[in-house]
């Protein structure tokens, strides 16, 4: 589990494509922000949403599983519930780390997908750590 400043800035430092699981199309909602500071920051954002075609101008896939382009992040805005098959998700694509947001607690999930190699982040926001530590 990367908890430490050095790890996370290390972490964003080496990330360029980041799966945002959960991305909402509505712009008052947390992902959206996130997600559109991320792009501005120069990440490449691929939307994973079963419910949407496209979101922030990038084609939005129903499942990790389905994103042709290899993934290094995996921006988890999905209630804790429902991370376990995201992990196993993130685990067969080959993604590279998993950052659960903040709220997103899912031990047995981070457990799992550090096990798998994974560097993992858990109950935290991109948004801010890039900001405070990047920005």
């Amino acid at each position: 589990m990367i908890e430490d400043n050095d790890g996370l800035r290390r972490l964003l430092q080496e990330t360029k494509t980041i799966a945002v699981v959960g991305l909402s199309p509505r712009p008052d909602r947390p992902s959206n922000e996130v997600a559109t500071y991320l792009q501005r920051a120069g990440y490449r954002i691929i939307p994973v949403n079963p419910a949407c075609e496209e979101v922030l101008g990038e084609k939005c896939y129903p499942s990790l599983r389905e994103i042709p382009v290899p993934i290094d992040l995996v921006d988890v805005f999905r209630r804790p519930e429902d991370v376990m098959p995201i992990v196993e998700d993130a685990i067969t694509i080959g993604a590279r780390a998993l950052w659960l947001q903040l709220g997103v607690i899912a031990p047995q999930a981070a457990a799992r997908a550090e096990e798998a190699g994974l560097k993992v982040v858990m109950d935290r926001c991109t948004k801010i750590d890039h900001r405070a530590l990047l920005g």
